[in-house]
């Protein structure tokens, strides 16, 4: 299975290529909800990577493809400028997921 990129960011593309990832940019809200479906109608493409920015700008594209389809794992990454989340995003995502 292959991974796929969508990005706000030419850097961050330019950089997942040089490893062999594939990927578009968007830069608007058509032009993601495009790429999306190009992704979804692509069986081969096994994980989603997409950048923070735009999984929290387009959540409810990105929680409707989460919760509606098995494949692809979508994956947010941060982009050349950093994440935006908090330094312990992990340890509060595990206390809120076990009821702590």
């Amino acid at each position: 299975m292959k991974m796929f990129l969508i990005s706000d960011n030419v850097d961050t593309l330019t950089g997942m290529r040089l490893t062999g990832v594939e990927g578009a940019i968007a830069r608007s809200r058509e032009e993601f909800s495009r790429e999306i479906e190009s992704v979804l109608n692509d069986k081969s493409i096994g994980v989603l990577v997409v950048t923070e920015k735009l999984a929290a700008q387009y959540s409810d594209i990105v929680n409707q493809v989460k919760s509606t389809y098995k494949l692809p794992l979508i994956v947010d990454i941060p982009d050349r400028y950093g994440t935006t989340k908090k330094n312990n995003f992990i340890s509060e995502y595990v206390n809120e997921a076990i009821g702590l």
